[in-house]
């Protein structure tokens, strides 16, 4: 018999949530501290090279790569190149499949990655054109470099409602059941709506006046 995925497992099998909150929260927790320390790196590199340098405006990978020149010398195209592919490799699989999982859930298709591609038809397709449209993004004339900061804004302001549904989701009893969140994870979750709401605020604030 095959397998069923977790997320219908766990609905007929409620005593096992508590395993399965074990991994999730081990899941995100070391997620969460390695994309940090990632993204502080990135934070404190582009400081010490690019800025340090006056290199403000950066159109394309080219000019990044010179841009640390002063730094790596002739190995700076090597080592941009390295953290290209090593960030492609590590954010495309992750992104096409998380936009999979939007539409395939906003279309109540079967997602999953634990299924196999036979029954997730529509799922798997749409990991696959995802991919695809990243990949001919490259050829268009369209400045990655700002395709990069204006996806990045888009995503922080879109991510302020879709918070607010998930926190509203997560307290709702009638949804959750006996899976519905402590007072805890509560406080904390509205927090960071709060939080990301001012960010989003600041932010048109200080561009628009």
């Amino acid at each position: 018999m095959k397998e069923k995925p977790k997320e219908e497992a766990l609905i007929e099998h409620p005593e096992e949530a508590k395993k399965a909150n074990t991994r999730i929260t081990l899941d995100t927790l070391i997620g969460m501290a390695a994309s940090n320390v990632v993204a502080l790196a990135i934070i404190t590199t582009t400081a010490a090279t690019l800025n340090k340098s006056g290199s403000t405006n950066i159109e394309s990978s080219v000019d990044a790569a010179k841009a640390i020149e002063p730094l790596a010398g002739h190995f700076a195209k090597i080592i941009f190149a390295t953290g290209i592919i090593g960030t492609g490799l590590l954010a495309v699989p992750v992104l096409a499949g998380s936009a999979a999982y939007a539409i395939g859930e906003a279309a109540r298709w079967k997602v999953g990655l634990s299924r196999e591609p036979s029954e997730a038809k529509a799922f798997y397709t749409t990991v696959g054109l995802a991919t695809v449209v990243g990949m001919l993004l490259n050829f268009t004339p369209i400045p990655p470099m700002k395709a990069l900061f204006w996806s990045a804004v888009i995503n922080g302001v879109v991510a302020v409602p879709v918070m607010v549904i998930l926190m509203l989701i997560a307290s709702n009893q009638k949804v959750m059941k006996q899976f519905v969140i402590g007072k805890g994870l509560s406080v904390l979750g509205w927090a960071s709506c709060l939080a990301m709401s001012a960010a989003v605020v600041g932010m048109a604030v200080t561009a628009f006046f």
